[in-house]
């Protein structure tokens, strides 16, 4: 049986590091404060955000949240940013994507500073992770299956990873973060040819595809290390992630468990990227 590689143990961890950076802060005078900015009213949006504001005001974090309707205008989007990002109070914004059909992510995503960009959307952000620069903010999600990896030891230098998913989001930065760590990388996405195959030659599998239970038996091997970034709804209404965990838990060496593994952790690297941005407003004093 695979050991289950849980996200509150390494929640758990990270609690107690960013708790203690963000009392430092306030014996500054710095009290960290996240923006959430949200359009309409997805379900599964605004039981992110609960879960954000619960673990970010657990450690110290103040959260403020911003809903609007979905039809908000995109100019009028772009000006909520401009103001956010001239806010003193706030030190870090996230923008809940994908934004509706009528806003262009494109040209909304330049309004925010890029200083308070904690979940990697603006340009800037997204650059310094392709050139391995970390003096910017890494995307939650990537960052938060590094931190299960090094929070069980796992070793990424040599090691061959296979993704499986390209998505700008999750795949791609992701791709070049385990780069920066020396692992060997395989992308590879629902499209390609022969991707049980491809998915058995990997040490780490990280499924990251949305597409539910799509990892069976064939893409696994023993050795394996497991990390299941998806979060589906099977058609019996069940959360699901990617991988088919009870064949995985079977074969694999280590796996993520859906609930319970990298979503958990994610938010936690959300307060970590806030505590950050507030470090870097004291620069600006």
């Amino acid at each position: 049986m695979a050991q289950i590689l849980r996200g509150a143990d390494v929640v758990n961890s990270l609690r107690e590091r960013i708790s203690r950076e963000v009392l430092q802060l306030k014996e500054l005078g710095v009290f960290p404060a996240l923006a959430i900015v949200r359009l309409g009213k997805n379900p599964d949006d605004i039981a992110y955000e609960k879960g954000a504001i619960k673990r970010c005001e657990g450690m110290g974090i103040t959260c403020f949240p911003h809903e609007f309707p979905q039809d908000l205008p995109q100019e009028e989007l772009i000006r909520e940013l401009e103001r956010l990002s001239f806010d003193h109070k706030v030190h870090g914004i996230i923008v809940f994507r994908p934004l509706p059909a009528h806003i262009s992510e494109k040209q909304v995503k330049f309004s925010l500073d890029p200083s308070k960009d904690v979940d990697c959307f603006h340009p800037v952000n997204v650059a310094r992770v392709f050139e391995g620069d970390e003096s910017g903010f890494p995307p939650c999600t990537p960052q938060a299956v590094l931190e299960i990896l090094d929070h069980y030891g796992i070793e990424l230098q040599g090691k061959r990873v296979t993704i499986i998913g390209r998505s700008q989001v999750v795949g791609r930065p992701l791709a070049m973060m385990l780069l920066k760590r020396n692992a060997t990388i395989t992308i590879c996405h629902t499209k390609t040819v022969g991707l049980p195959e491809i998915s058995r030659e990997a040490d780490i599998l990280i499924a990251a595809c949305g597409k539910p239970r799509i990892v069976n038996s064939s893409f696994l091997n023993p050795r394996q290390i497991v990390i299941d970034v998806g979060i589906n709804v099977d058609e019996r209404g069940n959360i699901c992630g990617d991988v088919n965990f009870e064949e995985a838990e079977k074969i694999v060496s280590g796996i993520t468990p859906v609930p319970g593994g990298v979503g958990t952790v994610t938010t936690s690297v959300l307060a970590s990227n806030v505590v950050k941005a507030a470090r870097l407003s004291l620069n600006k004093r």
